[in-house]
């Protein structure tokens, strides 16, 4: 008061009520803040908040307290930073975007000791936008259950193929995962103009492929492909586990777990166990 009604006084003839009612409010601010600040011992971002919703917000009007007001701060800045690294994830659909129809291909189940491979190809539109899309690997079961559904929901078109364990015995792992790459491809309702394959080149296919190591997680295309393999492997390998008991399929998904080895031991092999894979255990 003692800077601020001088000040208004001073300005109330020259300059008009109005204005010189701004310069004093303007000046008496920042003191009233420093004082608040002083007595409370509160950061002054606290303060300022705490002021905006107690001095110029009818109780009835405030619609959050101020933890709640961060929490939504923190929130947005979390899907800011989720929508740069989509953005990163499109380096290789832009590079490719005179081409129609892009097509992630990917796999899951090389390495377990039961069940078959499962290949997809997925072509997302060019204007697709679905949050937290990564490598499979990265996400929870139930996240990669969600994105599953929004996928599926959104492809322009998804196709599926799988390779069982007696054709990976019979040919091998890689031969059988490209056997089931080719059998998505060909699954799929529209052609696509160039495949996006993490890692791999698929021999025996005449579209245009590019080949991208960890492509799983830099290409929504791979990464949606990464998650329709993975959760229709894993939603097989459950219905194997009603069927075949004891094996912990439902929750080891064929891989070798200690639980899966002392089962295999003791049990011995099912019918969709890799007898390639698993001489190290028992006999075949």
């Amino acid at each position: 008061l003692a800077m601020g009604l001088p000040l208004f006084f001073l300005l109330k003839d020259s300059a008009g009520t109005s204005m010189a009612a701004f310069a004093m409010i303007v000046v008496m601010l920042p003191c009233f803040l420093l004082a608040m600040y002083e007595k409370h011992g509160q950061p002054l971002e606290i303060v300022i908040k705490n002021v905006i919703q107690t001095k110029f917000i009818r109780p009835k009007e405030r619609p959050y307290q101020t933890e709640n007001f961060y929490a939504v701060i923190e929130k947005q800045r979390k899907l800011e930073k989720e929508l740069e690294r989509l953005s990163l994830m499109l380096e290789f659909e832009r590079q490719y975007e005179d081409c129609a129809f892009i097509c992630g291909i990917d796999e899951a189940g090389r390495g377990p000791l039961a069940g078959p491979v499962v290949a997809a190809a997925v072509i997302l539109p060019k204007d697709c936008e679905i949050l937290y899309l990564n490598d499979s690997k990265q996400l929870s079961a139930k996240k990669r259950e969600l994105l599953y559904d929004e996928i599926m929901e959104k492809a322009v078109s998804v196709g599926v193929g799988y390779a069982t364990p007696q054709r990976i015995d019979e040919i091998n792992i890689l031969q059988a995962t490209y056997e089931a790459m080719r059998e998505a491809i060909s699954k799929l309702g529209d052609a696509p103009d160039i495949l996006l394959n993490d890692a791999v080149t698929i021999p025996g296919v005449a579209i245009r492929q590019v080949p991208i190591i960890k492509g799983d997680a830099k290409s929504i295309s791979i990464g949606a492909a990464s998650i329709v393999a993975k959760v229709t492997r894993d939603r097989l390998m459950v219905e194997y586990d009603k069927i075949m008991p004891g094996y912990g399929f439902a929750a080891n998904k064929g891989y070798g777990s200690a639980e899966h080895i002392a089962a295999l031991k003791k049990y011995g092999p099912t019918p969709i166990h890799r007898r390639s894979f698993i001489g190290n255990f028992v006999e075949v």
